[in-house]
């Protein structure tokens, strides 16, 4: 991996003119190698992607977590000793030390003293999404976040606007990167969603007509909104806004500035979609205790396929709206009958037709005389 002063150095090159060839022979490196930087960003900031390391006891976090519930439930003591023994028969081949200290970097102990469960999914495989904007108005821009509901697996976008073609977008982007569709999609009240609450009866909404083809015609997707000033029904997607905002989007700012960058929208997309799939997704997650992408793959196979690429309000609605509006502004135009006739019919007119027309020039003549 290159360092960041080699980066900025292909770029300047790129500037002046000189080929990739030609700065490959500069720098020492190979074409390819300079392709391959030259198509980034340019502020792309090189960092070093280390996959979350997996411990021998993070497969066994969800049996630890369910026996600490049971005996919280019964109001008896577990020794970690006991839980040692019992993960032991299941394949555990670890210490009893390193299982301990990866309990208390998880707060097992503590967190099920909360009268919560450990482990929550509250949704089936693959049933919903929720949806969500985060706006950042210093770099003016936006993300799109996007959560499974059970997996927590994450997708983020940045945008310079929230209109709808751009959230619709942000849409098919995020179907491409969980690999597949949901059954149900979930908002607050953005008005690129919902323009009016109850407009057709109770629980019967008036949608944005385009996003509304958009999700139900053409991806399939039934659209659900949260009550009003109840945002807190997406919960799952309002705490990865929390995590991306402290965890990634100020650190990388931060990060950009020491180097003297600012973000854009440019580096900003480059940066997050690592940082999702080294990071975010890959982790452990506290409430599932298992790695969204884990989960993500169970969710896979009940996701509904992808859509074909969306070209505005659904073709055959827009073709029957086009009929319609031709049949009220053509003007109808009178038909004239013309008989069908034998052409033996014709052939009695000829003798006729032939004698008026000789008497006709015969007396026109004498009389022009």
């Amino acid at each position: 991996m290159l360092k960041k002063g080699e980066v900025k150095m292909i770029h300047q090159m790129l500037k002046e003119g000189l080929s990739k060839s030609a700065i490959a022979r500069k720098l020492g490196l190979s074409r390819d190698t300079v392709a391959k930087y030259a198509k980034l960003p340019e502020g792309y900031v090189p960092v070093i992607k280390r996959e979350p390391v997996e411990t021998t006891v993070d497969p066994y976090l969800v049996n630890i977590a369910q026996m600490l519930e049971h005996a919280h439930e019964l109001k008896v003591e577990l020794p970690a000793t006991a839980i040692y023994e019992e993960i032991q028969k299941l394949g555990y081949r670890g210490s009893l030390r390193w299982m301990q200290e990866i309990m208390l970097r998880h707060d097992l102990r503590r967190r099920v003293q909360e009268e919560e469960p450990l482990i929550r999914f509250e949704t089936a495989p693959a049933q919903q999404m929720q949806v969500d904007w985060i706006e950042f108005p210093k770099e003016h821009l936006s993300a799109f976040v996007a959560t499974m509901g059970y997996s927590r697996a994450s997708y983020v976008e940045y945008v310079d606007n929230e209109r709808v073609d751009t959230l619709i977008a942000c849409h098919m982007n995020a179907f491409g990167y969980f690999g597949g569709v949901p059954h149900e999609c979930l908002y607050d009240n953005m008005k690129t969603v919902i323009l009016k609450r109850n407009a057709y009866g109770f629980g019967k909404h008036k949608f944005n007509e385009q996003f509304r083809d958009f999700a139900e015609k053409h991806c399939g997707i039934t659209l659900k909104v949260c009550k009003p000033y109840r945002a807190k029904t997406k919960g799952k997607v309002e705490r990865f806004n929390h995590y991306l905002r402290y965890s990634f989007h100020n650190a990388l700012k931060v990060r950009l500035s020491m180097m003297g960058y600012r973000m854009t929208l440019e580096n900003a997309n480059a940066e997050v979609m690592d940082w999702l799939d080294f990071t975010a997704n890959a982790r452990i997650h506290q409430t599932t205790l298992k790695r969204p992408f884990d989960l993500l793959a169970e969710e896979q196979s009940h996701l509904l396929p992808l859509p074909k690429p969306y070209h505005g309000i659904h073709p055959i609605k827009a073709m029957k709206e086009s009929v319609a509006k031709a049949t009220q502004t053509t003007k109808k135009i009178p038909r004239i009958h013309i008989p069908q006739r034998d052409m033996q019919t014709y052939d009695e007119f000829i003798p006729m037709m032939g004698l008026w027309l000789f008497s006709s020039l015969t007396l026109g003549g004498v009389a022009w005389r």
